[in-house]
């Protein structure tokens, strides 16, 4: 079982920067950690993930905006996921997602509580 808490969102103006942080308690070995996010109105939607091995991916809307890291602590025990939000448009505006997805059989995956993200104009 993985616990996911994000933090960092807010409003801002459009051009602004906004750092999420999501604490992943509980191992993520063999994981694809990921953001999602959701405007009103839309369906969720992939914002940018990252392999165990750092390979990065990211929605075509963000790509050269958005960058998306993690640390993982000695022990395995606690990882953190970053999206670090650069040159914010008023359609980013939405709730952004932590995922933890494991490729088992079955698959299991992990969503944070979400966090909101309001960029005005």
């Amino acid at each position: 079982q993985v616990q996911l808490v994000e933090s960092g969102g807010g409003l801002v103006q459009a051009g602004g920067s906004l750092r999420l942080s999501c604490a992943a308690s509980g191992s993520t070995d063999g994981a694809m950690l990921g953001w999602y996010r959701q405007a009103p109105g839309k369906e969720r939607e992939l914002v940018a993930d990252i392999t165990l091995s750092g390979n990065t991916n990211y929605a075509d809307s963000v790509k050269g905006r958005f960058t998306i890291s993690r640390t993982i602590s000695r022990d395995n025990a606690k990882t953190t996921l970053y999206l670090q939000m650069n040159a914010l448009k008023p359609e980013d505006t939405g709730v952004y997602y932590c995922n933890v997805h494991y490729f088992t059989i079955p698959a299991r995956e992990f969503w944070g509580q979400g966090t909101q993200v309001t960029v005005s104009s």
